[in-house]
């Protein structure tokens, strides 16, 4: 029988969608301006691909919403290995629930959360380890937090389940070292980016599901990343009826740095006319000004970028994109030429071939997403590449 530890971090990614940009002392704050809990959505996307193996499988977890409740409404057989009494979860439930899971000698513990998931888990593995003298167990994280800069997490929800299906039927699967890595939420909220390591934790290194540790820092060729906003701006000039929405990271930052327009690195921003109509948008607030596009006929483009490293082009720091945005959009005339990526090609050769990813959360907007899509890698220059949607 197969011992999976489940952990769920109930308010991961709660701040997303609200533009909070994470979820660290925000859980009421986010509450109050809408937000709406999808950890638990997210874990049950990657338990899904092992409900063909539940009779071969126990899921260890915690009561309630932190795993207990997901496992049971798709049919496992469930052991409670910890009990939190309280529904408002903290920090130290999940190193807690770590302990009690290696002390029922789980096989493997997958957790759903974001970076400040990963920290808990990490400091908790590494001391019971320490305390116990044994080695560590294997942790693979299910991507739910507002922040993934960790090499520990699946590429997607259904790519965790993968990688445990794997090890349920006792395919070869080879572990490696994970880094841990989070950034200051305060710093981050300012536009801020700086990321430290925590530590590492043993993962299984199947290079198809598991993420590389997001590339940092800002794009270094001054003179393409120039380029490739000039092409945006000539596009903007040509249609200065439409609603841009400007997409979250650097390379979109430098165009609004080129449009001498404040920008909000990590939030999505509102142009109309080289003018900034809104900042840092929440969901709710998008959709408004899409409600009232529609009502007026008014066209509108959405500009963003990938995460390095990664590939990412949705689902991951731009909740705000939300399905019935991204929807919206390509629901236009014109479809997906209605959104414009944009990236340098050493950015996208970091990639390895590799196909960028859509992780929206709706599984036939994805696919509808999926194919190749026109990149903007310079002026008047762009390639197509191709968007897969999570495997």
């Amino acid at each position: 029988m197969f011992k999976l530890g489940l952990i769920i971090n109930p308010i991961a990614g709660l701040g997303g969608s609200v533009a909070l940009k994470g979820s660290d002392d925000m859980t009421l704050h986010a509450l109050a301006l809408g937000a709406k809990p999808k950890a638990n959505v997210r874990a049950k996307t990657a338990l899904s691909v092992l409900k063909p193996y539940q009779d071969d499988i126990t899921i260890y977890t915690v009561n309630g919403q932190m795993g207990q409740e997901c496992a049971q409404q798709l049919g496992f057989k469930v052991e409670l290995s910890f009990h939190t009494p309280e529904a408002d979860t903290k920090a130290e439930d999940t190193e807690q629930a770590v302990v009690a899971l290696l002390s029922d000698n789980v096989d493997i513990i997958l957790f759903a959360g974001g970076d400040g998931t990963a920290r808990n888990i990490a400091y908790a593995v590494e001391q019971f380890a320490l305390a116990n003298a044994c080695a560590q167990i294997p942790v693979l994280g299910i991507p739910a937090g507002c922040k993934i800069h960790s090499g520990v997490y699946a590429i997607t929800p259904t790519a965790a389940g993968r990688v445990v299906e794997l090890m349920v039927t006792k395919q070869l699967v080879t572990l490696t070292e994970g880094d841990v890595m989070d950034i200051d939420e305060s710093l981050f909220r300012q536009g801020i980016v700086k990321a430290k390591r925590f530590g590492e934790m043993q993962i299984p290194s199947e290079l198809r599901f598991v993420q590389a540790v997001k590339s940092g820092g800002k794009e270094s060729d001054e003179l393409v990343l120039q380029d490739i906003a000039e092409d945006i701006i000539d596009h903007m000039r040509e249609h200065d009826e439409h609603l841009f929405i400007i997409g979250s990271g650097s390379t979109t930052a430098f165009l609004m740095a080129e449009l001498s327009l404040p920008n909000t690195l990590l939030g999505v921003d509102l142009v109309q006319d080289e003018t900034l109509v809104d900042t840092d948008v929440t969901e709710a607030q998008l959709w408004q000004q899409l409600v009232q596009a529609e009502a007026t006929q008014q066209r509108v483009h959405l500009v963003i970028t990938l995460i390095g490293g990664q590939g990412h082009i949705f689902g991951r720091g731009n909740q705000q994109l939300s399905p019935r945005v991204i929807r919206y959009i390509i629901g236009q005339e014109g479809g997906k030429i209605n959104i414009s990526i944009i990236a340098t090609k050493s950015k996208l050769t970091q990639l390895n071939n590799r196909p960028l990813i859509s992780d929206t959360g709706d599984s036939e907007l994805d696919q509808l997403l999926s194919g190749f899509m026109v990149i903007t890698t310079g002026y008047k220059d762009q390639v197509l590449y191709p968007v897969a949607s999570p495997q």
